[in-house]
């Protein structure tokens, strides 16, 4: 809608999982780095965990993108199922029938599949996103999944994908031997303020214009404090943002229009809002009770609002001081006019007039004569 007044060629901050977008933080990059290197050598589990909308299915969708050496590949998006289910979706996705099998005949054909693979010198990649989803038991199946194997080698890698409350649940007693088996551990971090402003500049420039939209210092403190670094978050924010700078006909978006937005948007109860006792808090959520049974003050979203207030009370000073600076320079321009008046007056004076003459520099300072400060 508003790509030709800001000269891109599609949106740069679409929701959709884009690996054309990647923005590679340390934090993505380390990320990416660990995952190619657990596949190229052939690690045994591989955990990638991270916030909603950190950006873990963009990074896996680059892994898949990248053209490793004879791997094939299956993808499970869906973790709300059975066992069986899930050994079905398996299968369905490396290609292999499903029809009117039950769960030994599909096990069967999948190692059957997983051998075929092997003698081809392939090597079977299996990812699971969503992973948090997954009860102890199912993970318990996918770890004898990876039991499957030749005289000499695993025939199925696993690299799991899920929320940090995945590895609460591999914390688990039961699951100690899913835990020793993953060889690669790697965690999303959200960005920080700087790589907020580095990550929308790389999305408008990726879109065909860097330039498209200004985003000043105050605005894009707003932006962060409200999406929390957020990939995810910081796509709705922006999207709108640039929504409004064309309604508005403008290229850079103020603080106020920045309030207004967010405002629309309410960020923080639609995306941070508190959940019921016992459940997991995301990062900046609610925090549990106290010891009396009432909800403990939610101290990130405290300091989430004292952040905004003293981003408003910042553009206020700065304000206050430009206009400071403005009426000090007009009042020295107004101070040497003068001074340079009454130099003029004495210098007309009789040579024989009493003490007044240099009373211009006795009340000003001879720098006043001279126009500086």
């Amino acid at each position: 809608m508003y790509q030709s007044f800001f000269k891109l060629s599609r949106k740069p901050f679409d929701l959709v999982p884009d690996p054309d977008f990647i923005y590679l933080s340390p934090s993505h990059k380390k990320a990416l780095t660990y995952l190619e290197y657990g596949i190229r050598s052939r690690a045994g589990f591989i955990l990638l965990t991270g916030e909603v909308g950190s950006g873990k299915t963009t990074l896996i969708r680059n892994i898949l993108n990248k053209r490793f050496e004879r791997v094939t590949l299956a993808k499970v998006f869906n973790t709300r199922v059975n066992s069986e289910q899930l050994l079905a979706m398996i299968n369905d996705d490396f290609g292999l029938s499903v029809t009117s099998r039950d769960k030994v005949t599909l096990l069967r054909d999948l190692n059957d599949f997983l051998l075929e693979q092997f003698a081809q010198g392939n090597q079977p990649i299996l990812i699971i996103d969503e992973a948090q989803n997954l009860a102890a038991d199912l993970l318990e199946d996918i770890r004898m999944l990876s039991n499957l194997e030749s005289f000499n080698s695993k025939l199925l890698q696993i690299i799991l994908v899920g929320q940090p409350e995945l590895i609460e649940t591999l914390a688990a007693e039961e699951l100690m031997q899913l835990r020793q088996r993953i060889g690669v551990n790697c965690h999303l971090k959200p960005l920080s303020l700087e790589e907020t402003g580095e990550y929308i500049v790389h999305r408008m420039t990726v879109a065909g214009n860097g330039e498209a939209l200004e985003f000043p210092a105050g605005t894009l403190d707003l932006i962060y404090q409200y999406s929390r670094g957020i990939p995810r978050l910081v796509n709705t924010i922006c999207d709108f943002l640039m929504l409004s700078a064309f309604a508005e006909e403008v290229a850079t978006v103020s603080l106020e229009m920045a309030r207004e937005v967010l405002g629309d948007l309410d960020v923080q109860n639609r995306f941070w809002g508190k959940r019921k006792n016992g459940e997991r808090r995301q990062a900046g959520g609610a925090a549990p009770p106290d010891s009396q049974g009432e909800p403990a003050p939610d101290i990130s979203a405290v300091l989430t609002d004292l952040c905004a207030t003293l981003s408003l009370l910042r553009e206020d000073f700065n304000a206050h001081v430009a206009k400071g600076d403005a009426e000090s320079a007009e009042l020295n321009v107004n101070l040497a006019s003068l001074a340079a008046a009454l130099e003029r007056i004495e210098q007309q004076a009789p040579s024989g007039a009493p003490e007044e003459t240099g009373f211009v520099r006795r009340l000003f300072g001879a720098g006043a004569v001279n126009g500086s400060k």
